[in-house]
């Protein structure tokens, strides 16, 4: 069989053979992890159960750039390391956990306005979203100089109309450390521009009026669009059992889609919609004045839930 040749005469052996690798610059590549769990807020009431609230980890840098600012954690991408092996990488690093849900969530350096994002080169990011239990978590730094916390997060909508020819919605995205010591706040604003027959969306973010810490890089922006992937998410899949121990109750679950979703649901509905996804076991918990079973996810569950 005759080889095939290039307009130079080279077949491909030939040409790999005499490719110049400083040909093209290199941009080096990371993985960036945003790790949500739902936590317990503090209850003084034990015949309650506790309120819940949606929790990021972040990592206090302790290297420059950004020094002493928090970020998500992540890591560069080695040479012979594809980009998921990385990501399972740093979450073992940061948690000791490799069984734990993962999906790919977005790319940073796609707009120009991204390619600058790293002061020390081009940095091509792509970020993966995990989704734990919190009971399974132990943070740990993966160098002493580093500091691991998780932080409550939120998004709140403040603003939704028109302002001249252009929709715009704007909305506060905030993070507290458990203490209380640390608050990060930015301004999130998305303008709708019907310039075509689709509308145009840009995204703006800016540092909250108040607010003196901030987030290494442009984190935030991976912050907003994993909340949203999984607002989103949370009613087709159940992306919402990764949150949960094995066993849990209703009113349990019910707490994690009206954290995730960030509005109260009504009870029978919300039962009623559930009970495809979830198995009813024979135990029972104890806790508080009224005992209830506990529920295991359905593994059988076909997707009819919330259509």
């Amino acid at each position: 069989m005759e080889l095939l040749r290039d307009k130079n005469g080279l077949t491909e052996q030939e040409f790999l053979q005499s490719y110049d690798l400083a040909k093209y610059e290199k941009p080096s590549v990371t993985v960036d992890m945003l790790l949500l769990t739902v936590g317990d807020k503090e209850n003084t009431d034990i015949r309650k159960l506790p309120e819940k609230e949606l929790r990021v980890l972040l990592v206090k840098r302790g290297e420059h750039p950004f020094l002493g600012n928090w970020a998500l954690p992540g890591g560069f991408v080695g040479m012979k390391e594809g980009l998921r092996e990385a990501a399972y990488r740093k979450i073992k690093d940061e948690t000791n956990v490799t069984d734990i849900y993962l999906e790919q969530l977005y790319t940073l350096g796609e707009d120009q306005e991204e390619v600058e994002r790293d002061p020390r080169t081009r940095v091509i990011s792509t970020s993966y979203m995990a989704l734990v239990d919190e009971s399974k978590l132990k943070p740990s730094a993966h160098r002493t100089t580093d500091e691991v916390s998780w932080f409550s997060v939120k998004k709140k909508p403040t603003f939704s109309g028109k302002q001249g020819y252009a929709f715009v919605e704007t909305y506060e995205l905030t993070l507290e450390s458990d203490d209380g010591a640390i608050k990060i706040g930015y301004q999130i604003k998305e303008v709708y521009e019907s310039k075509t027959p689709y509308p145009v969306k840009t995204t703006r973010y800016e540092k909250l009026d108040g607010y003196e810490d901030g987030l290494a890089f442009d984190h935030y922006k991976l912050i907003d669009k994993g909340l949203e992937r999984l607002k989103n998410k949370i009613e087709y899949t159940p992306l919402a059992f990764t949150l949960l121990p094995e066993y849990f109750t209703l009113s349990e679950l019910q707490k994690v889609y009206e954290v995730i979703l960030d509005k109260k649901l009504l009870k029978a509905n919300f039962r009623r919609k559930i009970a495809p996804m979830v198995k009813k076991t024979e135990i029972i918990q104890k806790r508080g004045h009224r005992p209830a079973n506990y529920y295991q996810f359905n593994e059988e569950w076909q997707h009819d839930f919330m259509g």
